[in-house]
């Protein structure tokens, strides 16, 4: 059985730091793509970054590339997100997601990951 457990959300002051970190199981980094995703209320799940199975590569949507890192303990089977420098236009649901085979991650869209955590909530006050 795959479950995917998101934490570390919360509130934090524009500018700060959060860190997200995704509890895989049932997965293997070598066959699934780990993405992270976010939400708010009345719009689309957009991609936010992802890490290919295999080679570990890294991928990121716009600005979060200078922001954001994503990086994998393969032997925890855990998956981070470090978000530095936050705006209040990155509050949102987080959500981790896990897609089989895919080895190419950069820009698929949540309708291409089979996998999904529950979510964690990120607050920035301004």
């Amino acid at each position: 059985e795959v479950q995917l457990v998101e934490s570390g959300g919360g509130l934090v002051q524009a500018g700060g730091s959060l860190r997200l970190s995704c509890a895989a199981s049932g997965v293997s980094f070598d066959d699934y793509a780990i993405g992270w995703f976010r939400q708010v209320p009345g719009k689309e799940r957009d991609w936010v970054s992802c890490i290919s199975p295999k080679d570990g590569s890294t991928y990121y949507a716009g600005d979060e590339k200078r922001r954001f890192t994503i990086t994998s303990d393969n032997a925890k089977n855990m998956v981070y997100l470090q978000m530095n420098s936050l705006k209040p236009e990155d509050m949102a649901v987080y959500y981790c997601a896990a897609a089989y085979m895919l080895y190419y991650c950069k820009g698929y869209g949540s309708n291409d990951y089979d996998y999904w955590g529950q979510g964690t909530q990120v607050t920035v006050s301004s």
